[in-house]
Formats: C-alpha cells, sequence, structure tokens
C-alpha cells in the first residue's frame, strides 16, 4: 500500500476518533463558561485563517492580488451593513474586473 493512502486512512480514523470523543465528553463540562466561550470563537478563527490562506496563498508563494483588493471592499461592504449576497458578488465582481483589465495579477 502506498504511504499516500496510510496517511489518507490515518488521518480518516483521526477525524473520526475526534468527532466520536465531541459527542461522548460530558455535559458537565462543556456548561463551563470558560469552554463555552471558547467554543464560540472557534469557528471565528477557523474561517479567518481560511479566509487569510485563501487570500495570500497561491501553491506554495505568498501573493498580493485582486483577492485582497476584493477582500478589503467586502469588508467596507459589511462595516456599511449590506446585504450578504451583495458583499460576496461585489467583491467577486470587483476581482473579476481588476482581472479581466489586468490593473492587478
Amino acid at each position: 500500500m502506498e504511504a499516500r493512502w496510510i496517511a489518507v486512512i490515518a488521518s480518516s480514523v483521526i477525524a473520526f476518533i475526534l468527532k466520536f470523543s465531541g459527542n461522548i465528553v460530558p455535559a458537565r463540562y462543556l456548561e463551563q463558561p470558560k469552554i463555552k466561550s471558547i467554543t464560540a470563537l472557534v469557528p471565528i478563527v477557523m474561517l479567518s485563517a481560511l479566509v487569510v490562506v485563501q487570500t495570500f496563498a497561491s501553491g506554495q508563494e505568498l501573493v498580493i492580488d485582486a483577492r485582497l483588493v476584493a477582500l478589503l471592499f467586502a469588508v467596507i461592504l459589511l462595516l456599511i451593513r449590506a446585504p450578504f449576497i451583495v458583499v460576496v458578488f461585489g467583491a467577486a465582481a470587483l476581482a473579476a474586473i481588476l482581472r479581466y483589465f489586468d490593473l492587478i495579477n
């Protein structure tokens, strides 16, 4: 068996164990205020990390291109409380326009 498949199977088993262990944790531990505050922040941190990686990474390189401008535009739209669909399509349209006219790589 290739090392790649061993890694896939091992990570699948680890993911299953992690998910299962989340179900067997007693509720009294999850009700503690410190744990509640940490678990409330986990999705924010994970999504922020995903946005940063998708914005600044291209393969193994760090890049600054139209995605950064589109992200900044999306932040501005969010600050003025635009609907989420407007934020998504606005940022995508701006990135497409910048790339189409070759203003930013």
